[in-house]
């Protein structure tokens, strides 16, 4: 079974490009503490109407809780091979809500 599910606060705004075919993809990565000290930056992707919804409503720093799956991958880069993990989001939930602007004080 290939399942993880992650707690953390995103590291930036969501970037997003469409394929030929029109389909979102969105990449980033969460920070996630770790039980002692410190955090892990987990590469994160999403795909479609997923994607399409945390770039809209999850900015830099938001927690969100990330349900997924690992995915692997390789690429070729000035001749040598560079090996990829990302958590594919399956589904997320909002832990709390986007900060929000403040007013001009005049």
């Amino acid at each position: 079974m290939n399942n993880v599910t992650l707690l953390g606060r995103v590291t930036k705004d969501f970037t997003g490009t469409k394929t030929d075919k029109g389909l979102v993809i969105a990449r980033n990565s969460l920070a996630v503490n770790r039980p002692t000290e410190g955090a892990d930056f987990i590469n994160i992707i999403a795909f479609g109407k997923t994607a399409e919804t945390l770039g809209k409503f999850v900015k830099k720093g938001q927690r969100v809780l990330i349900q997924g799956h690992i995915q692997t991958g390789s690429y070729e880069k000035e001749g040598k091979k560079v090996y990829t993990t990302d958590v594919v989001v399956d589904r997320f939930e909002f832990i709390e809500s986007a900060p929000k602007k403040e007013q001009p004080v005049f």
